[in-house]
């Protein structure tokens, strides 16, 4: 059946609900370059302004997935799970989480991306490790999650390759926030990557997509729907980005921070929240029974790692880079660390070159931030709160510019409320 563009903007535009034929038509007509990319900007600023009903984004959702191929994992000899992340700073859990897990005998199809703008990519991370390749074929993926349990890789061009053009689409007209259009985003690609549990990490804060908490949980709420409406064993945890999460955000500083967690040791909250999803996980896949904190403790969780990194041609033992320029940033005053603001820190670890503008900028691995004070903590004149990274030493000037209100230091005896990790659960 074939539609006029400008009848389904209508329609969405007066506020009705889009039929199932009328969706198919425009996700398959827009991937063949039927629909032009003004007419979807426009469909997409009625779907922002207007909703979706749980119908609708579902309907979405699935001519997304239907624009490519879909993989299966139903050969492999263990069950799969997997785990997104909406994204943040700091958010380096996707590292210790997939070998953890991994290690309880349950596969973790990790396919991941590259960072843009404030928020780190998995794939930059790990590509700081010397030898470690992102681009798998299937085979070698499959291969992988036969033999070692996890992978981490790029995703392959025919994943819903609707959502490619969609989501570039909505960067640049203002349309990014519809919450139907996250949702299928996410989990048309998720949905077709064929696992058979998903845990989801929902950001909230500055530093996150979501900053306020009801945003959130309608986001995640929409995104379990649309797992459990596919059949994909569905939960998200609402997680708190005010803060940056561990004590460091940048490529290599980030990898060096998650190999101490993997080692029994590393920041509390990012052992706190890995253990947490590792149990959503675990649970989700079959394995309530797990102990994933006792795996970090001896050292399984470290040689699934050491396996993981080896077989992508990685050298999980080589020196990791650093950058070759350090700048200061420290307490002007004696008190309490009253804010340390996620946003802020992505943005400086972005203008040190950890973070890229534009989809083909390098970036650098050796640069970024290190924390070396949390919101709470007792601060005197002098310390040292925060260490810059770069190679390029030009660009501290504009990272402590980002900085600006962003690092507060209270009087002494101040009460700073500091919110709890995670803040709440939807299945």
């Amino acid at each position: 059946m074939s539609f006029d563009a400008v009848e389904v903007i209508v329609a969405k535009r007066d506020g009705h609900r889009l039929s199932d034929a009328q969706i198919d038509w425009v996700i398959d007509a827009y991937t063949r370059g039927e629909v032009a990319d003004e007419q979807m900007s426009a469909l997409n600023m009625a779907i922002l302004l207007n909703g979706m009903d749980r119908a609708e984004i579902a309907r979405w959702t699935a001519a997304m997935i239907a624009s490519g191929e879909r993989m299966s994992f139903s050969h492999l000899s263990r069950p799969t799970a997997d785990k997104h992340s909406t994204g943040g700073v700091g958010d380096k859990i996707t590292l210790p989480l997939a070998p953890l897990v991994a290690v309880f005998d349950v596969a973790v199809p990790q396919l991941s991306g590259r960072g843009l703008g404030h928020t780190g990519g998995t794939l930059d991370k790990l590509e700081s490790i010397p030898g470690w390749r992102a681009a798998l074929s299937n085979d070698e993926m499959m291969r992988q999650l036969e033999d070692v349990g996890a992978v981490i890789c790029q995703a392959g061009s025919g994943l819903a390759p609707a959502d490619r053009k969609l989501y570039a689409l909505r960067d640049v007209t203002g349309t990014v926030e519809a919450i139907p259009l996250i949702a299928s985003s996410i989990m048309s690609k998720k949905i077709a990557e064929g696992t058979g549990a998903l845990v989801l990490d929902v950001k909230v804060g500055s530093g996150a997509f979501m900053k306020d908490l009801d945003r959130a949980s309608e986001l995640a709420r929409t995104m379990v729907d649309l797992g459990t409406d596919a059949g994909v064993r569905t939960v998200a945890l609402l997680t708190d980005m005010s803060t940056p999460l561990g004590l460091t955000a940048g490529n290599a500083l980030e990898v060096r921070e998650s190999v101490e967690v993997l080692a029994g040791g590393g920041p509390a909250d990012v052992v706190e929240l890995t253990l947490a999803l590792a149990r959503e996980m675990l649970d989700a896949a079959g394995r309530p029974d797990a102990d994933p904190a006792a795996a970090l403790a001896d050292g399984r969780a470290m040689d699934a790692w050491n396996r993981m990194i080896e077989a992508q041609g990685g050298d999980p033992r080589a020196e990791l880079p650093w950058a070759r320029e350090t700048d200061v940033v420290v307490a002007e005053s004696d008190g309490v660390l009253e804010t340390l603001d996620a946003y802020a820190v992505g943005i400086a670890a972005w203008r040190l070159g950890a973070g890229r503008a534009r989809k083909e900028d390098p970036v650098q691995a050796g640069a970024g931030v290190v924390l070396h004070a949390r919101p709470g903590d007792t601060v005197r004149a002098g310390e040292p709160i925060l260490t810059l990274h770069t190679d390029t030493p030009e660009r501290f000037g504009r990272a402590r510019e980002a900085l600006e209100g962003g690092v507060v230091v209270a009087p002494a005896g101040t009460d700073v409320a500091v919110r709890p990790l995670v803040l709440g659960r939807i299945d």
